[in-house]
């Protein structure tokens, strides 16, 4: 083997180390839940799913998504029908810390994400939630990873599935809803 191609080997063994222990150490957020086992692994794929609206929340920005099943029953009417979302709906609130775009100063965008917060319909499962499982998984831009909320955080989250029950009992007519599908 000569000098440049033992040198060019090592340095592509080198990379690939580099490269294979950067993707090991990666956290694998759908290895996340929170306690009473709802998992980040339910909401696989939440980041392609249609926006239902997109809100100021306090000091955040957010975006309010559904799957395929929370759309159909928005589409068919729900919650204004009087009639309950469907076990398998779910929604996903992915909010982020606003920030003025730079090249359009007076345009107020989206910054690192501060959270995404979980719903889904089981009736079964959350029965003593009104059918509603909750989950609230805090991002920590410094290091790229997400951690199920507690009281500690800001609003306070009791870390598990009934997290969002004192809140949304407020709509409980609406099925424990807020969001309304916006208008396009």
């Amino acid at each position: 083997m000569t000098r440049l191609s033992y040198g060019l080997t090592v340095i592509i063994a080198a990379m690939l180390v580099m490269l294979a222990s950067k993707t090991f150490s990666a956290q694998d957020k759908y290895s996340l839940q929170v306690p009473n086992g709802l998992a980040f692994s339910e909401f696989k794929g939440y980041e392609s799913w249609e926006v239902v609206s997109i809100s100021h929340d306090g000091p955040l920005l957010a975006a309010t998504l559904a799957n395929p099943v929370m759309i159909a029953a928005y589409q068919a009417g729900a919650p204004g029908n009087g009639k309950p979302f469907p076990d398998g709906a779910k929604m996903a609130k992915v909010h982020w810390n606003p920030i003025q775009m730079e090249t359009f100063p007076s345009a107020t965008v989206p910054g690192t994400q501060h959270d995404v917060d979980f719903m889904v319909k089981d009736s079964k499962r959350f029965a003593d939630s009104g059918g509603w499982g909750w989950g609230v998984f805090e991002y920590d831009s410094a290091s790229g990873t997400f951690r199920p909320g507690t009281l500690a955080d800001k609003p306070p989250q009791a870390n598990d599935t009934k997290c969002g029950l004192a809140c949304h009992t407020i709509v409980k007519t609406r099925d424990y809803v807020f969001t309304d599908y916006a208008h396009r």
